[in-house]
């Protein structure tokens, strides 16, 4: 299984061809039990990339970079959130100014299952 990276600002392809890059993962933050948050710096956002685009990206980075990394985090989450800003915002910092998506899935297999939490 793949490592994380060892730093913020690994690039990581999607489909739109989007520039899209690591920036953290948090583990446990409070509301969804054992979740990680997997958050990714998407520049183009402020440009006008709609959230119809953003969501094919963020389920295939559910999929094929944070399902590959969870079993070297620890316990199996029940959910994994992906997000995508077009900045680095501070976790919990309100920015009203900021564009960010975020979706919520539950790992089953090899597969992310949207969640509706």
């Amino acid at each position: 299984m793949a490592a994380l990276p060892a730093r913020a600002g690994e690039p990581v392809a999607v489909p739109s061809g989007q520039t899209v890059e690591f920036h953290e993962v948090i583990r446990d933050a409070p509301g969804l039990g054992l979740a990680y948050r997997f958050r990714f710096i998407a520049p183009q956002l402020a440009e006008g990339l709609d959230f119809a685009t953003a969501e094919g990206d963020m389920l295939h980075l559910c999929q094929s970079y944070a399902l590959p990394k969870l079993p070297n985090l620890g316990p199996a989450p029940g959910r994994v959130v992906i997000s995508l800003s077009d900045r680095v915002i501070t976790f919990g910092e309100v920015v009203p100014d900021a564009i960010q998506y975020f979706e919520i899935y539950r790992p089953e297999g090899e597969t992310c299952v949207w969640d509706d939490y």
